[in-house]
C-alpha cells in the first residue's frame, strides 16, 4: 500500500487496531509537529505524515518499548509501504543499538533512524509529551532511565532536524 493514504484512513488503522485515543491524540499532535519540519527538509509529506500517524500503533498491544518492533509488525501485516513501517520501527528516543536491543531484551533489529522522514518523525515524536509540545531540554530531563549515549543521540538528532523547523 503506498504511503500516501489519507489521515482519516490512517487514523481509523489506530482505532481498528484496538489504541486508546489518548494515543490517538498524540500520534496527531506529533503529526502536526512533524510537518513544520518538511518544506526545507524536502522529505516525503505523505510519508511523514503517515509514519507520524501511525508511529504509536504498536502501543495497542504494548507500552514497552517493543511497541515500536510491533507496530512495525502490524503495519507490514497490513501491507503498508515498507518506508512506513521502519519510521514506525525507528521512532523512539533517536534509536536503539543492537547492544541496547541486548540489554532491553528486545529482538536485534535496525531501529536507528536512517532516513529523514525517520528522523522527523523520530524527532517530532520525541518533543511531544501526551499533545503538548515541550523542549528537547525537558526532554532530556524527563529521560533520567537513559543511558547518556541515548541522551547524546537524541541530542544530535535534534540539531540535525531542527534546522528544518518551519514557523
Amino acid at each position: 500500500m503506498p504511503p500516501d493514504i489519507t489521515a482519516d484512513v490512517a487514523i481509523g488503522i489506530l482505532r481498528n487496531a484496538g489504541c486508546e485515543e489518548r494515543i490517538i491524540s498524540h500520534c496527531i499532535a506529533v503529526r502536526d509537529l512533524a510537518l513544520k519540519f518538511l518544506k526545507k527538509s524536502g522529505a516525503d509529506k505523505n510519508l511523514v505524515e503517515t509514519g507520524a500517524l501511525l508511529h504509536d500503533i504498536g502501543r495497542s498491544e504494548s507500552h514497552g518499548l517493543d511497541h515500536a518492533a510491533i507496530g512495525a509488525d502490524i503495519c507490514r501485516n497490513l501491507g503498508l509501504d515498507e518506508r512506513v513501517c521502519r519510521i514506525v520501527e525507528r521512532h523512539i528516543g533517536a534509536g536503539i543499538t543492537y547492544e541496547e536491543c541486548i540489554k532491553e531484551g528486545l529482538e536485534p533489529r535496525n531501529y536507528i533512524p536512517e532516513s529523514v522522514e525517520e528522523k522527523i518523525v523520530a524527532h517530532a515524536d520525541n518533543l511531544i509529551k501526551g499533545r503538548r509540545e515541550i523542549t528537547i531540554e525537558e526532554r532530556l530531563k524527563r529521560s533520567d532511565k537513559l543511558s547518556a549515549e541515548s541522551k547524546r543521540r537524541i541530542f544530535l538528532l535534534s540539531e540535525e532536524i531542527e534546522k528544518f523547523r518551519d514557523d
